[in-house]
């Protein structure tokens, strides 16, 4: 594992990735990156389907006017789902499992970027969690936060540059 600085430092959005399939061992690490989780009262609304059919990642890629189309291209992708019948909090307890897996996928030196689903659109104005739903078969009260294309890493990125921290955004009190 990398040190937390620099992992955090490191993790970028990866758009481009490797042809390279992940194994069994590396998508459960990633789930289970996403299912310990911390949630609001322990509720554990979200859940996660994982999408490795090409046809249906392409179909994905389409979901979205801009931001989603790299999708075609990854060999997997986590959609997040959260059940708002059970936490108020389900977009917050979705977030949090997302961002775990993207931590994790860095970690692993995987390659991942969120792709966001709610209150998103098609370009036909269709909206994007409608469209995602009715492709996986997703029935209420589920709801989708987000997908998160995930692969071996198709291209190098740069570290964060800390120059750029907008410190100005802190107030101490």
């Amino acid at each position: 594992m990398k040190d937390f600085s620099e992992l955090i430092k490191t993790r970028r959005s990866m758009r481009q990735f490797t042809d390279e399939q992940l194994s069994s061992d590396e998508i459960r690490l990633l789930l289970r990156a996403g299912l310990i989780a911390p949630s609001s009262k322990g509720l554990h609304s979200y859940q996660f389907i994982v999408v490795e059919d090409k046809e249906k990642l392409a179909a994905l890629s389409q979901s979205k006017q801009v931001g989603s189309d790299f999708l075609a291209g990854a060999p997997l992708a986590i959609v997040v789902l959260a059940d708002p019948s059970v936490s108020d909090v389900w977009i917050e307890d979705a977030s949090v499992a997302a961002t775990h897996i993207l931590l994790q996928a860095e970690d692993m030196g995987l390659g991942a970027c969120w792709i966001q689903v709610r209150e998103r659109q098609a370009a036909n104005g269709r909206p994007t969690e409608e469209i995602v739903k009715a492709l996986l078969g997703i029935s209420d009260p589920l709801r989708a936060v987000c997908m998160i294309a995930v692969g071996h890493k198709g291209m190098e990125r740069k570290p964060q540059n800390e120059d750029r921290l907008k410190w100005d955004n802190v107030t101490y009190c």
